[in-house]
């Protein structure tokens, strides 16, 4: 029954001073729904008790509930404490809103009739205050950090700072307790606390940092009959603090989750003592399994006779050896996760699965089972998610999937990825599985085409396979977000078809990279405005960049690498004011380099504009890109000088905490409920999809991919017309991995205090006019494994060092004024360097050159008309001579075609050589 509903058939108003008491609450709060329109716009209206998040009570008109976790609003602002006023209230509900760090009110504890407060994931910060303590007829504490979501826990930091539990103490009617993400280091009483809480029946103190339980506390510890929800995952708990008091304390527990500790050993018999237990998560330990549970005659067995258990999670341990078909015991199994262990090499048939007859979730991925049934197998079980990622499943497409589909709208999540399949897709794949949630089939070979008509999609993941043929249509489900990964495959053709992608839902990555489509790319991205990630890259594009790139404001990776797009930068593209990741390398993009790009795109991690044809100089605007990893301009014909801001790269002069690779992490909730006025109700589970932006670069003289962005900080400016001197300001990039400065036409010396740069692993100078010695800093380097300083005018001994006179020759080779190791033993032998001739003067020389041209004239016209004479009055003589012409031609033509086709081949080779 809603509030209206009580106050209509009670026909009692809400108090007069209780309304005032809100209307004061109220202003000091910001309530927005999605649209950013006030919620509480109705709050000015008689009846209170009719007002959005109020209850009151049906007999007294008393506010009794104020509830404001509702998905559809935002609560920002302050708590006033005039609902100390409302002395009738049982029930505070601020869960997943946003008070930005603010603390909990203090006064929160003199609400004396509480039973039920909830501030979980409502960025509330600091201390929980003791007073809370006082609410002696408090039922249910949720302070979570995340209101139970436990997908992304590692975005979250700690929510509240606790010393004493003492305080909870207090609160013996306490049925449930959430503090997840609670920082509980100095709470050495929580044991201790729990167990003298004699109602409470569901505790979560997830990601506590709980200290071990000792021997003392466990002495004092109580066992506890109403206790039956226990989350203590993620706190690095031993198995020495925390198996003596679980077990004392567990007599009726029916969902138990200790993932993420540090349990080691087999797996105790003392769970199958636990006569209730229906809910067993252990995954993320150190277990491992004992000989006789290999065999299947210990605990795991006595808990499978259990008639209710129903999940088992044992994934990411140190499972190995065989898996047993006694496991079939556990007939009643939902949910069976056994990933991430070692059982190389094992056979899974359909013996182990035969018991299996309510089963819905299979969770086998990175175990390297292989898994073999019969052809015509049929399984007893209808699974709802079925996770075989690395599995061994192939050659063939496993035909048993076939069965997963009888029933509709049941099966949710595929992932078959880098199963060694390598067969075709089955005809009647997309029949059945058309509007799967996810699909992922990536790495394996499987090939084939797609029907003509329209394929429902949500999650799409089809890259590193040999599927081919035109684009295929998709269309996303109504009201989701979706992802398309179709990379390293053999599509061809236009790409046209993405312009009907966003019908219905909202494409957040598209990846079609490393195919083979052609043609240009459609300017219809104005309807893409949520996508955050598109990669076009090597494929055989062409035309200028579409100018709608600019409506994709949420976009943080764009790679359109390795095709033959031309033209200038569109200037919509500096409104992608979120990328982190822009690939341009490989084209055929001219113009200069825009100075929005420094101003606008401030938040860029990686900019490559590498293999193109972009001219004028190094706009120093780029120098606000202070988050910048890699830089990357070789390849072009930029001029001028190098800008000397480039030390305003704070990634790259400080060191910070950097990301060590540029994460999408692309959500969807999973199935809703629908009705006529749209979407509501809580996602059933969330679909996380994680995608990395790899950065393609020339890496110790090759071309290589680079995920780990945030291990390598380099600067390439290779071949291109660059001129002057280095900038003094460079020694300030102390965190730099790579440096390119090679083929281009700087001159002066190199920097004496380059050595400054203490991380530098990549240094290349070469095919320059540097001068001078080379520093003896250098020799401070001892990260470098790559240097080049050959070709340029650099004279002198070489610095002695261990570092210096391990590199190969030719790195200094075409220095005339170069002397000692390791390209000459000593300095003693040195050729004299370029100047002017070391005997006679200048006008020596010029009588000299002016006789020896003289000569050379009168030479040429007696032996020319001398030879001409005897083949104009001699026809054999004649004749043998125009023979030897066409055999010359011949040979000259054949010797040029050679030596094109050998220079070709060097072009396309690896190398840091400029085309």
């Amino acid at each position: 029954m809603n509030a209206h509903e009580k106050c209509a058939e009670a026909s009692v108003l809400c108090k007069e001073s209780e309304k005032k008491a809100l209307l004061e609450f109220k202003h000091s709060l910001q309530v927005m729904d999605s649209l950013g329109d006030d919620t509480l716009f109705l709050w000015d209206t008689e009846e209170c008790c009719f007002w959005h998040g109020v209850e009151c009570n049906s007999l007294t008109g008393y506010v009794e509930i104020l509830d404001f976790s509702l998905k559809s609003w935002v609560v920002a602002g302050t708590i006033s404490p005039s609902l100390l006023k409302l002395h009738h209230l049982t029930s505070l509900n601020f869960n997943s809103n946003d008070f930005n760090g603010s603390l909990i009110p203090e006064f929160f504890g003199s609400l004396k009739k509480l039973k039920l407060l909830d501030l979980s994931n409502a960025n509330f910060r600091g201390p929980i205050p003791s007073l809370l303590g006082n609410l002696s007829m408090l039922e249910t504490l949720r302070l979570g950090g995340n209101g139970g979501d436990v997908t992304f826990r590692h975005n979250f930091k700690k929510m509240f700072s606790v010393g004493k539990l003492e305080w909870l103490s207090h609160l013996s009617r306490l049925k449930e307790v959430d503090l997840s993400l609670t920082n509980l280091s100095n709470a050495n009483d929580w044991s201790q606390v729990i167990s003298h809480l004699p109602l409470l029946q569901k505790l979560s103190l997830r990601h506590c940092d709980l200290p071990s339980i000792s021997s003392s506390s466990l002495s004092l510890a109580n066992s506890s009959t109403s206790l039956t929800y226990l989350d203590l995952s993620d706190n690095n708990l031993p198995s020495s603090a925390i198996y003596p008091w679980l077990f004392n304390v567990s007599s009726n527990l029916v969902s138990l989750d200790l993932s993420s500790n540090h349990l080691k050993g087999p797996i105790p018999e003392a769970f199958g003592n636990m006569k209730a237990i229906q809910e067993l998560y252990l995954s993320d330990n150190l277990l491992v399994l004992a000989e006789n549970q290999v065999r299947g005659d210990s605990g795991l067995n006595e808990i499978g006779k259990l008639p209710d258990f129903s999940v088992l999670d044992l994934g990411y341990n140190l499972l190995n050896g065989s898996i047993s078909t006694s496991i079939g015991q556990l007939s009643n199994l939902l949910v069976l996760r056994l990933a991430g262990n070692s059982f190389d090499g094992d056979v899974i048939s359909e013996a182990h699965f035969s018991n299996f007859t309510y089963l819905q979730e299979l969770d086998l991925s990175y175990t390297s089972l292989t898994l073999k049934f019969n052809s015509g197998w049929i399984p007893p079980f209808q699974l709802s998610q079925i996770k075989l990622c690395s599995c061994k499943l192939g050659p063939g497409f496993p035909d048993w999937l076939r069965t997963q589909m009888d029933f509709l709208l049941v099966l949710e999540y595929l992932d078959i990825s880098a199963s060694g399949i390598s067969d075709s897709l089955p005809y009647w794949f997309w029949d059945k599985f058309q509007g799967l949630p996810y699909i992922n089939m990536s790495f394996n070979q499987i090939s084939g085409t797609f029907p003509n008509n329209s394929i429902h999609i949500i999650q799409l993941d089809l890259s590193s396979n040999n599927f081919s043929g035109p684009l295929p249509r998709f269309s996303l489900e109504f009201v989701v977000i979706g992802t398309i990964n179709l990379s390293k495959n053999k599509f061809n053709g236009s790409v046209s078809p993405i312009c009907n992608v966003n019908d219905e839902g909202s494409l957040a990555l598209l990846d079609l990279s490393n195919n083979q489509f052609s043609g240009v790319v459609p300017d219809c991205f104005g309807s893409f405005s949520p996508l955050t990630a598109l990669n076009l890259g090597d494929n055989s594009f062409s035309g200028s960049l579409p100018s709608s790139l600019g409506y994709l404001i949420s976009l943080e990776m764009l790679s359109l690498r390795g095709n033959k797009f031309s033209g200038v930068l569109p200037s919509s593209l500096q409104n992608c004011a979120k990328l982190k990741f822009l690939d341009l390398s490989d084209n055929e993009l001219s113009g200069e380099i825009p100075m929005w790009i420094g101003q606008k795109l401030s938040s860029l991690v990686f900019l490559s504009l590498q293999g193109n044809q972009f001219r004028g100089r190094i706009p120093h605007q780029l120098c606000g890109l202070k988050n910048l990893q890699i830089l990357d301009l070789s390849v072009n014909k930029i001029s001028g000088t190098i800008p000397p801001c480039l030390n305003n790269f704070t990634s790259m002069a400080k060191k910070v905490s950097l990301d060590r690779r540029i994460e999408h992490h692309i959500l969807d909730t999973g199935p809703r409920f629908l009705s006529l006025e749209g979407v509501y109700g809580e996602p059933i589970w969330i679909i996380e999809v994680r995608y990395v932006d790899e950065a393609l670069l020339t890496w110790k003289g090759t071309k290589q991919s680079y995920p780990q962005l945030g291990l390598l900080l380099a600067i390439d400016l290779s071949c291109n017309k660059l001129t002057g001197e280095i900038p003094e300001e460079l020694i300030s990039l102390q965190e730099l991995v790579v440096l390119n400065l090679s083929r281009n036409h700087f001159n002066g010396k190199i920097l004496q205090k380059i050595g400054h740069i203490r991380q530098l692993e990549v240094l290349d100078l070469s095919r320059n006019k540097f001068s001078g010695d080379i520093p003896t800093s250098l020799s401070a380097l001892t990260f470098l494994s790559n240097l080049n300083l050959s070709y340029n005018d650099l004279s002198g001994k070489i610095p002695t060092s261990t570092q210096l006179q391990s590199f190969d020759p030719s790195s200094f080779s075409h220095n005339r004024g170069l002397c000692g190791p390791p390209i000459s033993p000593n300095c003693s032998m040195v050729e004299p360097p370029r100047g002017k001739p070391a005997v006679g003067s200048e006008e020596d020389s010029d009588e000299f050159m002016k006789w020896f041209y003289t000569g050379i004239g009168l030479g040429f016209a007696v032996g020319f008309w001398g030879f001409c004479s005897v083949v104009f009055f001699k026809r054999s003589w004649r004749h043998s001579y125009y023979r030897y012409m066409d055999n010359a031609k011949d040979w000259v033509y054949v010797t040029f075609v050679l030596l094109k086709a050998r220079l070709v081949r060097r072009i396309k080779g690896p190398s840091t050589r400029c085309d």
